[in-house]
């Protein structure tokens, strides 16, 4: 049985399809969103930002908060409570390092811009591939 599932969200459709997907097939699991911030690339970007920023952890819950909000009203019209957890880094290591913890991951098969997939990867692909549980990919 299913009792706790990590969905790791970002502000993108599949995101929150896979949210969806967790709250309809599994209502009374636990379920906590997370959002990677700070993802590497090759210019910087939102890496380099974050790294400016005086208090960093104050900065990353401002950047998930937005997450946070879409995800919070998505649940909230299925009467389901969310935890949410915000972790620094690189999408796929971070969701790697939390999976165990959890039954289940939920994960969109693709979120952020095309750039970002061509140069970043393809997070939901390495978490399959990786994840010590299994892991559901919603398109």
């Amino acid at each position: 049985m299913i009792s706790r599932i990590l969905v790791p969200i970002d502000d993108s459709e599949m995101a929150q399809q896979a949210l969806e997907y967790a709250i309809n097939n599994h209502p009374d699991a636990e379920i906590t969103v997370m959002h990677v911030v700070g993802e590497p690339s090759p210019w910087g970007g939102a890496a380099t930002s974050l790294a400016l920023e005086e208090d960093l952890d104050e900065a990353a819950e401002e950047r998930a908060e937005e997450v946070f909000d879409d995800a919070r009203e998505l649940a909230a019209e299925s009467d389901v409570e969310l935890t949410t957890e915000i972790q620094l880094g690189h999408p796929a290591r971070a969701i790697l390092n939390r999976a165990g913890d959890f039954d289940a991951v939920v994960v969109g098969s693709h979120g952020g811009s095309l750039s970002d997939r061509l140069v970043v990867g393809n997070v939901a692909q390495k978490v399959f591939r990786r994840s010590p549980v299994p892991v559901v990919v919603v398109r």
